[in-house]
């Protein structure tokens, strides 16, 4: 019996790795013969840096940067070191998670610690990057990280407009005489599931601005202040993001890689399974578990369990999700290779609670799925009883 654990972290309680070792925990509690090959995985988001560097035999660099509200954190970025290949994960720099609820503010959030972190890595002497731009606390089309790497975004008198996406219409020209040259000498892949524009109903600020913290007002101001943006990138570049597929990921960071970086966009799962050799895996392989904290109807958009199960389907291995949670639309992934979706809650609790076991829980779970799944005819059938 081959089972693969794949899953993605469980938001706030596990990390992609640690949900993997309960699975397998799990597994070998009802099947101590079994099989089983661990291979946590990320969707382009949080986790991302984590999974592809634990995969790959990598490293970790530390690099002390500007926080989204202006203040120094410390990020890290990674580098598998087979292929010279440099991971940054935005969210280490200008993620939701660097600032308290209270204090989110997309009016004044920064992205240049992103760019310090890919300025950091350039003078390392990297030039091959895969960007991981899930979980941004910003919305300030990349300026920011774009003033890192040393591009002018001036306002009619010649000076820098300060952080932030309540900067951006105060933006007179740009001046690209001091852009990082080293960055038309790289590539850049952007690892994102976000097909969003830059502008309108369905852009950046619309959608995503309110998770992290604008009302109504800020969100169309922080529209028309992209817009803006958006055409003075059009004057300087002639690509015109305001309805670009893609350009509203992160807060319309995506917007500012595809008009001023060597880059390409690829769904974040695909890019981790590809480094994860994950179809290698499947050979012989009986079932694939895969999970996060909440499966819905916004999984089957690209999410880490969605990509799991298309990658099994194609060589016929089934798979099954287990997750903190399951809401409405989690039955639209049965056609794509899902057997089942499970929550591994297994009585009344609150959220606290659900996160303060949430080891447990899981692996609780697992063995229950798994009991289940290879009962006594499906395991002579499969030839291991």
């Amino acid at each position: 019996m081959k089972i693969i654990v794949a899953p993605d972290s469980f938001k706030g309680s596990l990390s992609a790795v640690r949900a993997a070792e309960a699975m397998r925990k799990g597994i070998q509690t009802a099947f101590p013969e079994a099989e089983v090959v661990m291979v946590p995985s990320a969707d382009g988001g949080e986790g991302t840096l984590e999974t592809l560097v634990a995969s790959n035999n990598g490293k970790k660099k530390k690099v002390t940067v500007t926080g989204p509200l202006g203040t120094a954190v410390e990020a890290e970025y990674g580098v598998l070191e087979e292929t010279g290949t440099c991971i940054i994960e935005m969210a280490s720099a200008s993620g939701l998670e660097l600032v308290p609820r209270t204090a989110l503010d997309p009016l004044k959030a920064t992205t240049y610690g992103t760019g310090e972190l890919i300025r950091a890595a350039l003078d390392d002497g990297y030039s091959s990057f895969i960007l991981a731009i899930g979980g941004s606390a910003t919305n300030d089309g990349g300026a920011g990280m774009l003033q890192a790497l040393g591009m002018k975004l001036l306002d009619s008198k010649g000076e820098e407009i300060f952080f932030g996406g309540g900067e951006l219409k105060r933006i007179h020209r740009i001046d690209l005489s001091s852009f990082d040259p080293r960055i038309g000498r790289s590539t850049f892949v952007i690892a994102s599931d976000v097909g969003n524009p830059l502008i309108g109903l369905d852009g950046a600020s619309h959608v995503f601005g309110p998770q992290k913290g604008a009302g109504p007002e800020t969100v169309r101001e922080l529209d028309a202040q992209l817009s803006h943006f958006a055409d003075k990138v059009a004057e300087v570049t002639g690509i015109k993001l305001h309805h670009r597929p893609g350009a509203g990921a992160a807060g319309g960071l995506g917007g500012a890689f595809q008009a001023f970086f060597p880059s390409r966009m690829e769904r974040g799962i695909d890019i981790v399974l590809a480094y994860q050799r994950f179809s290698d895996h499947l050979s012989e392989a009986d079932l694939v578990l895969t999970g996060e904290g909440r499966v819905d109807a916004q999984t089957a958009s690209g999410k880490t369990a969605m990509g799991i199960a298309q990658a099994a389907k194609k060589q016929k291995v089934p798979t099954i999700i287990i997750a903190g949670s399951v809401g409405d639309g989690a039955e639209s992934l049965y056609k794509h290779g899902v057997v089942s979706v499970n929550s591994m809650v297994n009585g009344p609790m609150s959220l606290d609670e659900a996160i303060g076991q949430a080891a447990s829980l899981l692996e609780w779970g697992t063995e229950q799925v798994v009991r289940s799944y290879f009962h006594k005819g499906v395991r002579k059938q499969k030839g291991v009883f």
